[in-house]
């Protein structure tokens, strides 16, 4: 348990000193430091720990839908619900969300999702499990919504996406495509990239450091950044925290959902791992 927020919380330690928090709620990682000690995903300084609201930053699992891909609320309920730790060790944790009356309301499929975390040296690994439980197939979309922390927004780039078409969510979702060998952050920017490469970087010059971000089962990845305006208009959002953070995010989204047939298993992982420069 969670002294300050009065949630459960499991802190994972690798051997080389490197740590982890896991919420239950959300399966949610909040933190990720490596061995010097130095924390890797943005957190929101206001940040809310009060059920069923969404914690702001770390990485939330969206499940059973991303964004506006599919009938539900923005983003699914799996980052708003329960979970419930069904193994683990003092580097890894597995941890289990089963279909509950509220959840056949919103989505009448059976399922059940497992989210296992495990640390390394310099590496944080997260799989997603999807099994549907019920008699007929149902349709998902997913994503891990990867906050990464950075020195300076005007100091960071994403790289490896040059030439892959993109959807961009602040024109309707109009189809363009990357051309520049890196993305920079001058405005508010949030796109879909579709069928992307596998391994993907955020490069913080301000601390001679990457993060790469490698995928597998994913076939998108999204790339966010709030900006000045709709960071203010965010209740759980400091003001100026846009120049914390990157979202880099494995997803399943423009390009179409996994569908997903009866006692089958749908799973996909991120790894994240530090390059210093």
């Amino acid at each position: 348990m969670d002294d300050n927020t009065g949630l459960q919380k499991i802190t994972l330690r690798a051997p080389s000193g490197s740590t982890a928090e896991v919420y239950c709620h959300g399966a949610h990682v909040t933190s990720w430091k490596t061995t010097s000690g130095e924390e890797m995903l943005f957190l929101s300084n206001k940040a809310v720990f009060k059920p069923p609201k969404a914690i702001r930053g770390g990485i939330p699992v969206c499940f059973p839908q991303f964004g506006g891909f599919g009938p539900l609320a923005q983003h699914g309920f799996a980052r708003n619900s329960e979970f419930t730790v069904v193994d683990g060790g003092s580097s890894s944790v597995t941890l289990s969300l089963q279909t509950n009356e509220d959840h056949l309301k919103l989505f009448p499929h059976p399922f059940e999702l497992l989210v296992t975390v495990s640390i390394g040296d310099e590496e944080l690994e997260q799989t997603l499990e999807a099994k549907n439980t019920g008699d007929k197939p149902f349709e998902l979309t997913a994503a891990l919504h990867t906050y990464i922390a950075v020195s300076s927004i005007d100091k960071a780039h994403v790289v490896g996406l040059k030439g892959v078409e993109y959807m961009d969510s602040l024109q309707d979702k109009k189809r363009l495509k990357e051309g520049g060998d890196s993305i920079t952050f001058t405005d508010e920017l949030d796109r879909i990239y579709l069928q992307t490469p596998d391994v993907l970087e955020v490069v913080d010059e301000g601390k001679n450091r990457a993060i790469q971000v490698e995928k597998e089962g994913f076939p998108d990845a999204v790339v966010w950044n709030p900006w000045i305006q709709k960071a203010a208009g965010m209740a759980d959002f400091g003001d100026d925290q846009y120049k914390e953070m990157v979202c880099l995010e494995p997803a399943v989204a423009g390009s179409g959902p996994v569908t997903l047939e009866p006692g089958k298993t749908w799973k996909a992982k991120q790894t994240l791992s530090l390059r210093h420069f």
